[in-house]
């Protein structure tokens, strides 16, 4: 009777042994997945509103985390132009453009993924439970049992290996920040500049609009004097010619326009439908002023968010290759066991009914096909690449602020000469205005004076937005710093 019961015990306890070894694993990733979902170890005593304080002041952190991003990228400069129609548009794409949302998320995600690492610095601690029959041979009753197992896991980060992944994750983490303002600076540029090449485009419709006027009134002059014999037929043709170019021309422009507004409508996140209700400032109110500086330290490019971006990944890659390394070095573990094992699960679990056991272990790798080796050499190439892509990123930075800064000046030196220009084709106007009302000339050469300013005004116009569009550009490649 007493083999017996022995025999049951052996059998029963390799009943318990078999599921640890097929759960063991499965419960390990188990407890890690529950470490990804908390941001410290697991505390007995916390309460679920002590949790929930600490989520709300997570959120507030990572709020006020946002909000100290988008105030680095000095939102004021759009409050120089004295618009209020492009602040609340600024202000509607900052919250409603589908990109930024998309940069959020990328930010929150390499934040769970850091989280995710981090529980492997943690201990994990795993429960389960196995009930079971067994019906030994010459017996005719079947026997049930139960089983609780409980597993502790833990590896010693003796030599920081683990620290350090985590650390690199951190810096991804970091990383993906940087990515975010980048978004944020692209995103209000273009919102800006899109805003003005329409405020361009309705003051290019209203003049197109006057010179299809103007032309209309020439050709119809030029066709009472063709019927007369004072003009050739050529000379009405180009007229014509004229006439329906001009149209063509306003067609054009008010593609251009359509498109803009829709494209316009994607960035403050808008439905294309409603183009039609999106309000701006006329071109007349403009400003004039334009701070133009003289020159721009190098250093400003310490603000941009690649360069930052480019230096965090420099240390990153640097974590990577120390984290190569360490791979050749043993690993250290401490596994315990405790079980319970009774034939009900009604049973009482007390210590005679358990399995208890505390293993520490110590592996060296001794042979891995070349591939710990293979790995440090890849790392140690991709440093490389990230230190060349760092020194890439300090010259194209420095470029694009040189480009941004020359055309400024550039555009601005040709706004003045259009406006110049202007004047002086508006003097010359009111002499032919003067020798009109006098007589000395025909009117079809006062309309033809008229047009040659209206073509003037479009060549103003569209060089005055060139100068706000390179003021943008400037923004931009400051990293928001102006």
């Amino acid at each position: 009777m007493k083999t017996f019961k022995n025999i049951k015990k052996i059998v029963a306890g390799f009943l318990l042994l078999s599921f640890i070894q097929l759960n063991f694993m499965p419960c390990i990733c188990f407890a890690n997945e529950q470490n990804q979902s908390k941001k410290s170890i697991i505390k007995t005593g916390i309460t679920k509103e002590t949790k929930k304080n600490k989520n709300k002041k997570s959120k507030q952190q990572k709020d006020k985390n946002n909000k100290n991003e988008i105030l680095s990228l000095n939102i004021d400069f759009w409050h120089n132009y004295k618009d209020d129609y492009l602040s609340g548009y600024i202000q509607k794409a900052l919250s409603n453009n589908r990109d930024l949302k998309i940069a959020s998320l990328k930010v929150e995600q390499t934040y769970q993924q850091m989280k995710v690492q981090f529980a492997n610095e943690l201990p994990s601690l795993s429960a389960g439970v196995s009930p079971g029959g067994i019906k030994l041979p010459g017996t005719s009753s079947f026997d049930g049992f139960f089983s609780i197992p409980i597993i502790a896991n833990y590896e010693i980060d003796l030599f920081l290996k683990n620290h350090d992944k985590t650390k690199s994750a951190k810096k991804t983490y970091e990383m993906s920040f940087y990515d975010k303002q980048a978004a944020y600076l692209a995103i209000l540029s273009q919102v800006g500049t899109c805003y003005f090449n329409i405020v361009k485009l309705d003051k290019l419709i209203s003049i197109q609009n006057e010179i299809i006027n103007k032309r209309k009134n020439i050709y119809e002059l030029m066709k009472m004097s063709h019927n007369e014999g004072l003009i050739s037929t050529s000379d009405l043709v180009n007229a014509e010619k004229a006439y329906l170019n001009s149209t063509i021309d306003l067609i054009d422009l008010k593609k251009s326009q359509e498109f803009a507004l829709n494209s316009f409508a994607v960035l403050i996140g808008e439905s294309p439908q409603n183009i039609n209700e999106f309000k701006r400032i006329s071109y007349e109110k403009l400003k004039k002023e334009h701070k133009i500086p003289k020159f721009i330290l190098s250093d400003v490019i310490q603000n941009r968010p690649d360069y930052l971006k480019a230096q965090k990944n420099v240390e990153k890659s640097g974590i990577d290759v120390r984290i190569a390394k360490k791979e050749f070095l043993p690993s250290f573990n401490i596994i315990g066991l405790l079980g319970f094992q009774s034939g009900s699960m009604y049973s009482s679990m007390d210590w005679k009914s358990a399995i208890a056991g505390l293993v520490g272990s110590g592996m060296v790798s001794l042979f891995s096909g070349g591939r710990k080796v293979a790995n440090l050499k890849l790392n140690k190439n991709i440093y490389e690449q990230t230190l060349e892509n760092y020194y890439k990123t300090n010259l194209v930075a420095i470029q694009e602020v040189n480009d941004a800064l020359c055309s400024l000046k550039l555009d601005n030196q040709k706004f003045e000469k259009n406006s110049l220009t202007y004047n002086m084709e508006q003097k010359d106007l009111n002499f032919t205005k003067n020798k009109y009302d006098e007589g000395v000339i025909s009117k079809l050469d006062l309309l033809q004076k008229e047009e040659i300013l209206l073509s003037v005004n479009k060549l103003v116009v569209t060089s005055k937005i060139d100068v706000i569009a390179s003021e943008i550009s400037l923004y931009k490649a400051l990293g928001g710093k102006v």
